[in-house]
């Protein structure tokens, strides 16, 4: 009995060996560092190879005069230990070798630290601002801007199973586009809380904090898409802002560039018409989705001491004006943010539009694009 327990053992430990010996299981694992699609990326990788090595080295070293000693000068051979105050000797080598040690990380820690912080001369200047929970994109070069969100279908997903659902958590509505092979400046603040932009194959991770300007910077030599995340706790929907890169040629970078400026144009333009109950309600619902169910909940019902409920509330079935003014300027001393800055006229007018007629309020009210202009 016990033969065919020792055998089933042994089988297991090789099965289980073998599987964490397989490049596959080590993938999966994921336990080192990613060598990224950035040169600055390799170059931490490398300087974190080269400690992990000299630590490797040191820890043998360090164990195996431990364990050599221990089996050799064990009592039952009749070792005695020696008896001595001091070694000038034993002294110098344990002071001078960690100091050669320290010296020799140090100075491609440095190289790497300048390298890094380095972010003159960029081809592409992008201002990055976190907020609960989103961030915008300012392509200061361009006069592009606008705000990237956890995809509707992600946050329909967020109760699914997270192996069942490709890239969890990590799609957005408005990714992030910059060309390959050029310098891309990133200029990352927030606007409320403290934030972390993090992209791992990038090797960047910056905080982001109200008040303050970190950079960073990136060659992306990779066309692709990159995924990265907030990397600070920052709040209940911390986990839902993800980031996404998409890197192109720079002739697709160009197309994209001026895809943006004609839909800037085209909005624009639609804020000066007359919106139909429909056209509102529709574009009303992607609003709020985006921009308000993180805490209003989809159904308008809030949660209870927490967050107040839109469905049924006296600001959103009577008092217009004041439901104009806190979408637009926010209320002090709560989590209600001003989106007056976040929001153009037309999503503003469309989300006051879809509150005060959804889930039952039924008010028969249009707010059009014009009268959010005439408020700000």
């Amino acid at each position: 009995m016990s033969t065919t327990k020792t055998k089933h053992a042994s089988s297991g430990l090789v099965a289980l060996v073998t599987l964490l010996a397989s490049h596959s299981a080590l993938a999966e694992w994921g336990l080192n560092m990613t060598q990224g699609v950035t040169s600055i990326s390799r170059q931490l990788y490398g300087l974190h190879m080269l400690v992990l090595w000299i630590c490797v080295i040191i820890g043998i070293g360090v164990f195996g005069a431990i364990f050599y000693s221990i089996y050799h000068h064990r009592k039952s051979r009749g070792a005695k230990a020696a008896e001595f105050h001091e070694s000038t000797t034993v002294e110098v080598i344990w002071t001078v070798v960690p100091f050669l040690i320290l010296v020799g990380v140090a100075i491609p820690a440095t190289k790497t630290l300048l390298y890094l912080e380095d972010t003159r001369d960029a081809d592409i200047n992008i201002k990055v601002t976190g907020y609960q929970w989103k961030w915008k994109y300012d392509y200061l070069d361009e006069d592009i801007s606008f705000f990237s969100n956890l995809a509707p279908t992600s946050r329909e997903a967020i109760s699914a199973d997270p192996t069942k659902v490709e890239n969890y958590l990590l799609e957005v509505d408005n990714p992030i586009v910059v060309p390959v092979n050029k310098k891309v400046r990133f200029l990352i603040t927030a606007d409320d809380v403290i934030h972390a932009w993090w992209i791992p194959e990038f090797g960047v991770k910056q905080d982001a904090i109200p008040g303050f300007i970190n950079d960073a910077w990136a060659v992306i030599e990779e066309p692709g898409v990159y995924r990265g995340q907030c990397a600070e706790l920052c709040g209940k929907d911390h986990g839902y802002m993800p980031i996404v890169v998409e890197a192109k040629s720079e002739t697709d970078y160009l197309a994209w560039v001026a895809e943006q400026k004609a839909t800037a144009a085209a909005d624009a333009e639609a804020a000066g018409k007359t919106w139909s109950m429909d056209e509102l309600m529709a574009k009303g619902e992607t609003v709020y989705i985006t921009s308000c169910a993180a805490c209003h909940q989809a159904n308008g019902e809030g949660l209870t001491g927490v967050f107040p409920a839109i469905k049924g509330s006296p600001i959103a079935t009577e008092d217009l004006p004041a439901h104009l003014d806190i979408i637009l300027n926010g209320k002090a001393g709560t989590s209600m943010q001003a989106f007056g800055a976040q929001l153009t006229d037309t999503e503003i007018a469309a989300v006051i539009t879809y509150q005060r007629n959804a889930w039952g309020n039924n008010t028969g009210e249009m707010v059009q694009p014009t009268e959010i202009k005439a408020a700000r």
